[in-house]
């Protein structure tokens, strides 16, 4: 739909449109500019009100000599609106989303097309570090909701012109701003075009969860798989770093977090703070986070088949034996202290801050003491179940910790079922799902182990100095 040169038509047009009438934040307001009808429409909330206010004043000051001989919108918004952004369209669709957004639309009688003025100042909290991914030392700041105010935090770290940031707008309704960052000369081309063939072939209403229902849309549907596809950060030196090894870097508009592509298995064993130490140290953090990390699938399937068949426990290890067994079954008592764990989580999320963390320490010191003195449970899977709940969090992704924990699950009740054929199979169903899964450009999970990419893989397992070949 086009606007027309008819001022009463496209008024007419806009405001049945957009609905004047049935919402009150949608606001349009008429002014006289010399001998021209103006009326600028805004979201109430949305747009800097001393900033609307100084261009109704410039555009009251406007005389009627200054507008003769002006017959396009272009011509006007040079002359008569000072404003460093300002654009013209004639395409209604285009012009409401642009408002919804925030910014202004202005009509002016005897032009055909519409001003767009961005005037915007949306709401938005202080910079401030995320709470799930705090480094010991560098910067203590964290993306915000605002996507504006992200692509500028990336843009002041690398001040190159080779970063490029394309804009998509995704949903039918929610019309999402999506920005894609990446290095014209150092992502790859495959990666980056099938990363934009997909945003493009995006055909749904709303995208109102931001980047999880983007990237519901990007990755192939393996709704049995629980491994992420990809990484998110919060922290523009995190974001700019990978940008500036070649990955691609989604924004959503309303989100703090970044999307790093593509991401494989590896990836996730590498931290923020890895960076922030000496070579040797961030190696010794990355390695102690691999080994302890690992620990959280290991140990507790591991102690379960031992606990089966004592005859396969050496002399050396007969301590991890049960010395005072209770009548619950040992796979009853450890599927208990799994959702126990994560019923205590989900509690602490929906708890006050102020009280979260004293809840959480008295909840499972009282549980679970309880729990032993009424033969409940026995205080070795205690133990082990706590150990293994604070290893979970020795790297920062939630989604990589409930993979593993739905992965322990898996090889637990298997052993269970058919005691060490079922823990030799349980072990091999998740390696044969992460070998077989695929990230969002296609390529392997397990990259670079598999394929093998030697140099690809010392980088990942070594945090190796920064040089002209290695940044």
């Amino acid at each position: 739909m086009k606007l027309s040169f008819d001022y009463d038509k496209t008024v007419a047009m806009l405001d049945d449109a957009m609905r004047l009438d049935k919402s009150f934040d949608l606001v349009a307001r008429n002014i006289k500019s010399a001998s021209r009808n103006v009326r600028i429409y805004f979201v109430d909330g949305l747009i800097k009100d001393e900033i609307l206010v100084k261009l109704i004043s410039d555009l009251f000051a406007v005389g009627d000599d200054e507008v003769e001989g002006v017959n396009t919108a272009r011509e006007f918004a040079d002359r008569f609106i000072p404003y460093t952004e300002t654009d013209v369209t004639d395409d209604v669709d285009e012009l409401i989303t642009f408002i919804l957004s925030g910014a202004a639309g202005i009509i002016v009688e005897g032009c055909k097309e519409a001003i767009r003025a961005d005037l915007r100042m949306y709401p938005a909290r202080s910079v401030e570090e995320p709470e799930n991914n705090r480094v010991l030392m560098g910067p203590h700041e964290g993306f915000v909701e605002t996507l504006v105010f992200n692509t500028a935090m990336l843009r002041r770290r690398i001040r190159d012109t080779r970063l490029t940031i394309e804009l998509f707008r995704l949903g039918k309704r929610t019309k999402l701003d999506t920005a894609v960052c990446f290095f014209e000369d150092k992502a790859d081309r495959r990666t980056l075009r099938a990363v934009r063939d997909k945003l493009k072939k995006i055909d749904v209403n709303t995208l109102s969860m931001g980047h999880e229902s983007l990237l519901e849309c990007l990755v192939p549907r393996q709704p049995l798989n629980p491994f992420p596809k990809v990484r998110y950060t919060e922290r523009p030196d995190s974001a700019a770093a990978s940008v500036a090894e070649g990955s691609i870097v989604i924004f959503t508009d309303c989100s703090p977090a970044a999307m790093i592509i593509p991401t494989g298995f590896f990836d996730f064993m590498q931290d923020t703070n890895d960076f922030y130490f000496p070579p040797l140290i961030g190696t010794l953090l990355r390695w102690m986070r691999f080994a302890v990390f690992s620990l959280t699938l290991f140990m507790i399937p591991l102690w379960y088949l031992l606990i089966l068949n004592p005859s396969y426990i050496p002399e050396w290890l007969s301590f991890i034996l049960i010395d005072e067994p209770t009548e619950v079954p040992i796979i009853v008592q450890l599927l208990m202290v799994e959702l126990t764990v994560d019923a205590l989580k989900i509690a602490s999320l929906n708890t006050p801050s102020s009280l979260s963390s004293s809840f959480s320490i008295i909840g499972t010191l009282v549980l679970g003491q309880f729990a032993v003195d009424a033969k409940w449970l026995v205080s070795e899977i205690v133990l082990y179940m706590a150990f293994v709940s604070i290893a979970s969090f020795t790297q920062p992704s939630f989604e990589m910790g409930y993979a593993f924990k739905l992965s322990r699950l898996l090889i637990i009740i298997l052993t269970a079922v058919f005691n060490l054929w079922g823990f030799i199979a349980g072990f091999a169903a998740v390696f044969f799902i992460i070998a077989t899964t695929k990230t969002v450009s296609g390529r392997r999970y397990l990259y670079p182990l598999i394929p093998f990419d030697k140099k690809a893989l010392g980088s990942l397992l070594v945090r190796k100095p920064i040089s002209s070949q290695n940044n």
